[in-house]
């Protein structure tokens, strides 16, 4: 917790989604948060692990009635200066025993998996969002991938080798972080595995931002116009499943069976 507190001291969280790649990602999570909100009668939204209320805030805005969980004390500070509805409290996604079973319609958890080690943790986050989330509620996972994490972390950037030495990387290149890592990263197996445990059943999944993590000076120097036809091949082509592990980010839609 105190190195993920530090990192994001020094993170500017409030502008990552507002570059073009980011806003990518934004543009096509909110896509999909309206479809499944399509049809729901005055919905309760949780955001667990809501950073800095990027998602929360604008979902506030637009007359949802929003709840919003954040671990790190400077983000929690910045969602509660934007002065919104939103209920933010600090929590951890391991533990919502805050809230009582069946409390939401929707439930997002678009920044947890991307710390949390190993598949335990992950199991235990999701069936925390499972318990909170009514029966046939919906639940919005984000991860960070696999290949995304190989291509332009060990390649690009060129640290293959201290990623061996480190044991960092299988024989077949799965990614394998210690815990002393912000960061971890999954394949799609792995994603399959966490529902399985979870007793969660998956309606879609989605690459939230495709190609967009691999180009950003492309997408940074596109003119407006550009920018939105590149924004319609992405949404369009989002859903298929042979671009899916490629993607950074992954947002796994499932329904609570239970």
């Amino acid at each position: 917790m105190q190195n993920l507190e530090a990192y994001y001291n020094k993170f500017n969280e409030e502008k990552r989604l507002t570059r073009r790649h980011g806003q990518v990602e934004f543009i096509t999570s909110m896509h999909y948060i309206h479809k499944y909100l399509e049809g729901m009668d005055n919905p309760k939204i949780l955001d667990v692990g809501a950073g800095t209320g990027r998602y929360s805030v604008a979902l506030a805005n637009e007359g949802y009635d929003v709840t919003a969980v954040e671990l790190v004390k400077s983000n929690l500070g910045v969602l509660k200066a934007k002065k919104s509805s939103v209920k933010a409290y600090q929590g951890n996604a391991l533990d919502l025993s805050r809230f009582k079973d069946d409390t939401f319609d929707l439930t997002l958890v678009f920044g947890p998996m991307y710390h949390l080690h190993g598949k335990d943790q992950k199991v235990q986050a999701l069936k925390e969002a499972s318990r909170v989330t009514k029966p046939n509620g919906i639940i919005l996972v984000a991860y960070c991938m696999n290949e995304f994490c190989v291509v332009t972390y060990a390649f690009k950037e060129n640290h293959i080798k201290e990623c061996l030495e480190r044991g960092m990387l299988t024989d077949d290149f799965h990614v394998d972080m210690p815990e002393d890592e912000l960061y971890d990263y999954v394949r799609l197996e792995d994603i399959e595995e966490i529902n399985k445990c979870s007793g969660v059943e998956r309606i879609q999944i989605i690459a939230a931002d495709g190609a967009a993590n691999y180009i950003r000076p492309t997408l940074r120097d596109m003119d407006e116009d550009t920018f939105e036809m590149f924004m319609k091949y992405h949404l369009a082509t989002c859903e298929r499943a042979d671009l899916m592990g490629a993607t950074a980010h992954t947002v796994d839609i499932v329904r609570n069976t239970k």
